[in-house]
């Protein structure tokens, strides 16, 4: 395993380009092989995410079943009590998960009562020994700063798209404002968590744009979701057609070799692969997954811990232990 961090962070356009359109053989090959010299390929990161306020949200994102203007099947629901939330966090702990991500259908965090409460999660999911992680919508510098003094370990904001698609898909926010909250993010001292969706639509270029965005970063997203799109019933990409595996793992496989000390993490669309599809984004360089007692993933169905563990014994993967590191804020 590789311990230096010896990460580009310049690289071009073209060059990502002539990654991703390699020969896919050739491709998992070479992912595969710069994942073994960056990380234990045995070890996947298990993750729990739970949403601790549902629906009702004001943006308009496609893809989203939680955006208020969708007439979909999800019921909007409160922020949960804390309790609850850390009766669930403790349930993921014993079932192998070292990261619980807290999501809220926000448009953006505000300082009131309820940020105060979200505050009180952390704090109680951090005593519990487990990576803590939130995706609260938009975010100032002041807000990071709170919550990584909480122990927040990771902060998820995805770019979603390339930012030449992006307003196709979002027209309630810019992507400069994604770009903004991350930077937040790095300035309170807290670790990243960005990627993307396919099947929205866009284009390989889009795909490959979205990727140069993320390994052009001054310093790499700690953690990159590769998501394929969850079709919701009730949004405008309701009848997009399903996310071809092979552009799966090719996606994996090309941020694997760009940002090879990223946690790379399979996301939304396992419920719809097989195994041995999901065996592939193994193989090309995914190291991390969402799984849960719920057996969804936020408001959409996701394979369950008996299944995925099962899964784990077969292809011979053991869930990442936490890793015990020290955080030091910058601000």
């Amino acid at each position: 395993m590789k311990v230096s961090n010896e990460t580009r962070h310049d690289w071009t356009k073209e060059e990502i380009e002539k990654i991703y359109h390699q020969p896919l053989l050739d491709l998992v090959y070479h992912a595969s092989k710069t994942h073994r010299e960056w990380h234990n390929a045995r070890e996947v990161q298990v993750c729990t995410l739970l949403s601790v306020k549902t629906g009702g949200c004001p943006e308009d994102c496609s893809y989203c079943g939680q955006a208020a203007r969708y007439h979909t099947d999800i019921k909007v629901e409160a922020l949960l009590p804390t309790a609850t939330v850390l009766a669930h966090a403790k349930k993921a702990k014993e079932a192998g998960s070292s990261r619980f991500c807290m999501a809220a259908a926000w448009r953006e965090v505000r300082n009131n009562r309820d940020f105060d409460r979200i505050i009180e999660m952390v704090k109680g999911v951090n005593e519990l020994g487990l990576e803590v992680c939130c995706t609260l919508g938009m975010l100032t510098e002041e807000q990071a700063i709170r919550l990584q003094e909480a122990g927040l370990h990771a902060y998820n904001h995805n770019l979603d798209t390339s930012e030449a698609y992006y307003d196709e898909i979002i027209s309630t926010r810019k992507f400069d404002n994604r770009i903004n909250t991350i930077q937040n993010v790095r300035k309170a001292g807290i670790t990243v968590c960005s990627g993307g969706i396919i099947g929205l639509g866009e284009t390989h270029q889009d795909r490959i744009s979205m990727l140069l965005t993320l390994a052009t970063m001054p310093k790499h997203p700690e953690s990159v979701p590769v998501n394929a799109l969850a079709r919701v019933k009730g949004t405008p990409l309701e009848n997009n057609p399903k996310v071809d595996i092979w552009d799966m793992v090719r996606m994996i496989a090309t941020a694997r070799i760009v940002m090879p000390s990223s946690v790379v993490r399979l996301s939304a669309g396992r419920i719809e692969m097989t195994e041995v599809e999901q065996a592939w984004c193994f193989m090309a360089g995914a190291n991390s997954i969402f799984t849960g007692e719920r057996e969804t993933l936020l408001v959409t169905p996701n394979p369950g811990v008996t299944e995925d563990m099962q899964m784990f014994e077969n292809l011979g993967l053991l869930p990442m232990v936490k890793q015990e590191t020290a955080q030091t804020c910058t601000h």
